[in-house]
Order: structure tokens, then sequence, then C-alpha cells
């Protein structure tokens, strides 16, 4: 597979330490990193934040990352319940990804979504943090979603929009060809898999210009199936994921109703300790404030 540097030109990584103390991250599953599961960490969950964060907490002293982020929530909650506690925080790098969950329901509005994202970012930027935010992935890939690429466009010119007016960086997911492809996806089809929050994280490290010695995952061959095998994974996956979820929808409920943020205070990151390797034997980043 190409990897992104191949089509970004120019890329330059910093040849110097990134300028970063004090990491924040808000928003949804997207952040929280469903999908992508670790038993040791807060939740149980990774995800390209944590992977960022690791990164980052390498190549500086005093280090400290915070991930506010909680399953399901709307671009309402979150701006009511995560922008001022990540202010609190007095972050020098905010990393803002809201309105997925608003835009894939029918009948919102992209336009209202991007008004609430505008007045957080004007927000969490009046202390003078470095604001990341993220455009929506192009979904002509996926017939499950392929009917509100319309709407996710409209999204992205917000984003970058609000991004200009605001001198954020902006991690464009819609230009992330290499996860467009249901194998950097988890079963639900919704949520990037471990290869996904790789790519992502990968993604955000090139927009930051921070270098890492990431290297691109290979997803496994498709696998050949019949009709009759689609159709019945189709039908698993309906039961198992589409079902739940429009019965949450109907009774007003989330995902996240139970769930609090992973990692709510600023602390010293551990990288994560690669499969069949002792936890005694791991070596943790260095510690920070």
């Amino acid at each position: 597979m190409r990897s992104s540097e191949d089509h970004r030109t120019p890329y330059v990584p910093n040849a110097g330490p990134h300028p970063w103390r004090r990491y924040v991250a808000i928003g949804d599953s997207f952040t929280e990193g469903v999908g992508d599961p670790d038993p040791t960490a807060p939740n149980g969950l990774r995800g390209w934040a944590d992977r960022v964060a690791e990164v980052l907490s390498q190549q500086v002293e005093d280090f400290a990352y915070a991930n506010l982020a909680v399953r399901g929530r709307l671009i309402g909650q979150i701006v009511a319940q995560q922008v001022e506690p990540a202010i609190a925080l007095k972050p020098d790098l905010v990393t803002f990804s809201a309105g997925g969950n608003d835009v894939i329901r029918p009948g919102s509005d992209p336009d209202a979504v991007a008004q609430l994202f505008e007045d957080a970012v004007v927000r969490l930027s009046q202390g003078g943090a470095t604001v990341v935010v993220f455009t929506g992935i192009d979904t002509a890939f996926t017939p499950v979603f392929r009917g509100i690429r319309g709407k996710v466009a409209i999204y992205n010119e917000n984003i970058r929009a609000i991004a200009d007016r605001h001198d954020c960086i902006v991690a464009d997911q819609w230009a992330l060809k290499e996860v467009q492809d249901m194998r950097f996806f988890d079963d639900d089809r919704l949520h990037y898999n471990t290869l996904g929050h790789h790519e992502v994280a990968r993604m955000v490290l090139r927009a930051l210009n921070v270098r890492n010695d990431l290297q691109p995952m290979q997803p496994d061959p498709i696998p050949f199936r019949t009709w009759r095998e689609a159709r019945a994974n189709d039908l698993v996956w309906a039961r198992e994921h589409l079902v739940p979820w429009v019965l949450r929808r109907l009774r007003h409920q989330s995902s996240g109703d139970t769930v609090s943020a992973k990692r709510p205070d600023p602390a010293p990151v551990r990288l994560a300790v690669p499969p069949g390797v002792d936890l005694d034997d791991a070596v943790p980043a260095e510690d920070g404030a």
C-alpha cells in the first residue's frame, strides 16, 4: 500500500522536538478509541489519541495527556460537558473532533453543527493552545453511509473555513485514502479498528509536523465470500449492531450513558505493551507532570 507521504508534497518532518507539554483530547467514540481494544488502557481502549500522545511524550520532558472523550456524544453534549473542563486543564495542544454523530442522523443540519463547533473553537483557542480539528471521512466506499456523503462534504467545508478563521490545524480524514477500506474498520462498520486508529495517528502526527517512526500497518487480504456468505454477514451485522443503534435512538439512549472519560486529568503517558511482553518488563515513557 502506498503511504500518505508518497502523495503529500512537500512533507518535511520537523527535525527538532515539538513544543507541546500538555495535550487534551475531546470528542466522542472516535477520540475515546472505540474499536482499538487494549486491556491495559483506561476504559480498555487505546485509539489514535493515545498513540499520538505516546509519540509526543517520548520527545519532550514533563509531558502530560488527558482524554475527556466519551462515546455517543453529540456536539452539543461535547461542548457542554468537555470544553470548559478541557480549558481548565490549561492545555497547549487540543484535539477537537465532534459532529460526526450529529451528521449521520437523519434530518441533521451540518451548518447548525458548524455553528456550535466554531463557538467551541473560539473558547478552546483563547488561551493560546494549538487546536487540531478533523474533517469527516469520505464515505463513498461504504454502502452503509454512502447516502450521507454530501452532508459530510458540507460539514468538512465548514470545518476547513473555521480552521482558516481561527488558525487551527486540520487533520484531514477526507483525504486519508488509506482508511477508505472496510478492513480498517471494526465489525460494527462505524468505528476504526486498530489499523484505522494507527493510520489516523500517523495522519495527525503529519499534520502536527512531528517526526515519528510509525509505519503503515498492512491489512489482511480481502477474504473471498460467496453471495450467500456476504448476505449472511450483513444479517449478523444488522442484528448485532444496526438494530441496537436504532433502538437506542428511539429510546433517546446513548452508548456512552454509563461511560466516563478515560483520562480526566493530565498524566504522564506510558507506552502500550506489545502482545506477548510481560508488563513487569515493559519500559515506561519518561514521566512528566
